[in-house]
């Protein structure tokens, strides 16, 4: 018997997607996460945001920021445990727009993050410009 392990077993490929929708994480934000899939608006940027965060993909993150606005480094805290999304409102930000802002509450161990986030399209892919604290 081998003791080998193929990278499907490893890797679960039916496992939730921490955004929230009810597709599996492969098939939702792990599309964008990869590259073989764009976000079509900027609440579905946001949701492979958050999803990026929970997943600890750095990569992501600064890929989809807006170049003016960018950091030039993150460091995300590995002890931060994120434990759900809610959407609370979008505004513009679909196919036929050039702006749009999503306002969400993040859930984490111990609190959670309340904002209103804006994006932009550059070069027709939608980019986190920043967002704005609530409560």
């Amino acid at each position: 018997m081998s003791r080998r392990t193929s990278r499907s077993q490893q890797r679960p490929t039916n496992t939730a997607c921490p955004c929230g929708l009810p597709q599996p994480y492969d098939d939702c934000c792990g599309r964008c996460h990869t590259g073989s899939a764009a976000a079509p608006t900027a609440e579905a940027l946001m949701r492979s945001r958050y999803s990026a965060f929970v997943k600890g993909d750095v990569a992501y993150l600064l890929r989809t920021w807006h170049p003016r606005t960018r950091p030039a480094r993150l460091d995300l805290d590995p002890g931060m445990r994120w434990t759900g999304l809610e959407i609370l409102g979008t505004t513009d930000g679909s196919a036929f727009h050039a702006t749009g802002t999503v306002t969400f509450r993040a859930s984490f161990r111990g609190g959670s993050l309340h904002e209103r986030s804006r994006f932009e399209r550059v070069d027709g892919a939608w980019v986190y410009v920043d967002g704005e604290f609530l409560e």
